[in-house]
């Protein structure tokens, strides 16, 4: 292995863009089977409850791997891990080929969620250190984009095949083992970014850890990504099945494109970041995830469209704002050695937040039905984003 590369050859040159794409095909595999829910509801059958379930799992193995190993490649090195993550994402995909019922579902799901866990953190330091010099920002918005547009290109990707090509429920998994693959490969000939790593060295979990300096500004932020990313998390488990049932959007194509907006427009909310600044992008981020939700209520309770698609643009606009902004505030908190732990457990609360409200609007659509379940969800992220976003502004006029 050699240590981090100086930017002398064509190879080191675009060696960063190579991890982004590998990091890209990574994420595009736990969207992957977003607008394919029906097509399993129909073939399996089961409840709009199980249904949240299965994609909750996908961010309880995240959580699981950002609790015990989110700070695993400082000292077994990135490329080993990274190729670990794209095994666990090829065997996700082997489970939904091999699917025959609910339980290797629940596999898939679960491996998903673990390559997941390992790319994340990792992709986006091994992309940062793979930069040729004067490109670090530049490559920090690559690892953005390759993350988030991930994340959009995987239901996009199915849900066409899934409506124009045969096989809905086996060639997307098809297509994804092959860019897992050449991902794979590509992976194995880049260079190792950190000194002295030992791929067999033995690694200690370690539990992520709050210094005093990030607790006052940890809370805010961690509440407004939490509202975010439960926002992309109703988006991606429960969409599908208020088009299909709701609104008789019946096209696969369509729900991987409204789903694949909401990713792209968290994008563009990330990139606005840098000129807002931090502490400004937060409670900015939160007010228009507001009013993201409050269009996703009006689609709700009107049963119509249009309101839903200005919902995945201006709330996902609003989650990428906030994100990356509250990454950023928790980033300059936190002193140089405790840097990853607490961006890990901002994470590890992010991520909960795809999982437990998308589980609630399961359980409660049950008897409420799914829009007044989804009614619900809006109003309670509504009131943590304003709490969020309030508490900032008051802490940033306190300050001035």
């Amino acid at each position: 292995m050699t240590d981090r590369p100086t930017g002398g050859s064509a190879a080191s040159r675009t060696g960063y863009l190579w991890a982004a794409a590998a990091f890209a095909v990574c994420m595009a595999g736990t969207t992957l089977p977003t607008p394919l829910y029906g097509l399993y509801q129909q073939q399996i059958g089961f409840s709009e409850l199980t249904v949240t379930v299965v994609f909750a799992l996908y961010a309880f193995g995240v959580i699981g791997v950002l609790l015990l190993f989110g700070s695993v490649s400082d000292s077994v090195g990135r490329r080993p891990v990274l190729l670990c993550g794209l095994a666990l994402a090829a065997a996700s995909a082997v489970a939904f080929l091999a699917e025959q019922g609910l339980p290797l579902l629940f596999v898939g799901r679960l491996l998903s969620g673990l390559s997941a866990g390992l790319f994340t953190g990792t992709a986006t330091a091994y992309i940062l250190e793979l930069a040729p010099p004067g490109r670090q920002a530049r490559a920090g918005l690559v690892a953005t984009a390759a993350n988030m547009g991930g994340l959009g290109c995987g239901p996009l990707l199915s849900g066409f095949l899934a409506e124009y090509a045969p096989g809905p429920l086996v060639l997307p998994f098809v297509v994804h083992l092959v860019l897992l693959a050449a991902s794979f490969a590509v992976t194995w000939f880049l260079p190792e970014t950190v000194p002295g790593a030992h791929p067999l060295r033995s690694a200690r979990p370690q539990w992520p850890a709050l210094p005093p300096e990030v607790r006052g500004v940890f809370v805010p932020a961690g509440i407004a990504a939490f509202a975010g990313f439960s926002l992309l998390g109703v988006f991606t488990a429960v969409s599908p099945a208020f088009l299909a049932k709701s609104l008789g959007v019946q096209n696969h194509a369509v729900v991987g494109l409204i789903v694949f907006a909401a990713f792209f427009a968290s994008t563009l909310g990330q990139l606005l970041v840098p000129r807002l600044g931090s502490a400004r992008a937060i409670p900015l981020g939160c007010l228009v995830l507001i009013a993201g939700l409050a269009l996703l209520a009006a689609s709700l309770a009107w049963t119509t469209l249009p309101p839903l698609v200005l919902s995945a643009l201006v709330g996902g606009m609003g989650q990428g704002m906030g994100l990356r902004g509250a990454v950023g505030e928790v980033a300059a908190a936190a002193p140089d050695e405790h840097r990853a732990r607490a961006l890990s457990a901002l994470f590890v609360v992010a991520y909960f937040g795809i999982s437990i409200p998308v589980i609630g609007v399961g359980l409660l659509s049950e008897p409420l039905g799914l829009a007044h379940a989804g009614l619900v969800f809006t109003a309670c992220m509504a009131v943590l984003a304003a709490v969020s976003g309030g508490y900032l502004l008051r802490r940033a006029h306190a300050h001035a």
